[in-house]
């Protein structure tokens, strides 16, 4: 039986951050579900593509929309084997729900492999986890993260770094290091 993957996300995830590691995924035989809260199967989640075109930040462009494959209040986390968590914009918001926050306190507490990348870690930091943990992220993020009692490091935008059963990123551009990382855990 293939291994599960939750991927919990929202309106503006970043592009390639939901869609890349969706194919890539399933590609390699996994079963994954796409949830967000307060929105159902067959519903659609807007995107957003952010590009390094030489700014002191990322440029923030439309995306593709994404049709989820799972209801958020349907499912049961404990079924699945695997997180991820996409940055873009949707972590902002969706750190705010109490159910996302208990998933991914539960996947922490229980050692299941948890992959964020970007401003995913915003949803880890909520969760309170990062306290004694080195992580990446969008360099953006590291204040925050130490904040939370974890330590950033910066491994570059192609990097993936593993401590224990997080793995994290700082960007798209890490996709093949991540996934492959993240993989490797699973």
């Amino acid at each position: 039986m293939s291994k599960r993957i939750l991927i919990i996300t929202g309106d503006f995830v970043e592009d390639y951050e939901i869609m890349v590691p969706f194919q890539c995924l399933k590609s390699l035989g996994y079963v994954v579900d796409v949830v967000c809260p307060d929105k159902k199967e067959g519903d659609q989640i807007k995107t957003a593509i952010h590009d390094f075109e030489g700014d002191q930040t990322y440029t923030e462009k439309p995306g593709h929309n994404f049709t989820l494959n799972a209801s958020f209040d349907e499912i049961d986390a404990s079924s699945y084997d695997a997180l991820v968590i996409p940055g873009g914009r949707a972590p902002e918001y969706i750190r705010l729900n109490e159910k996302v926050i208990n998933i991914v306190q539960d996947f922490d507490k229980k050692k299941k492999p948890i992959a964020s990348i970007c401003h995913g870690i915003q949803v880890l930091i909520a969760a309170n986890i990062l306290k004694g943990r080195t992580v990446s992220a969008y360099p953006t993020c590291a204040p925050d993260i130490t904040l939370s009692g974890g330590t950033w490091v910066d491994i570059g935008y192609e990097g993936a770094y593993v401590d224990e059963h997080l793995v994290t990123a700082a960007a798209w551009p890490a996709h093949p290091e991540w996934l492959a990382k993240f993989n490797k855990l699973l």
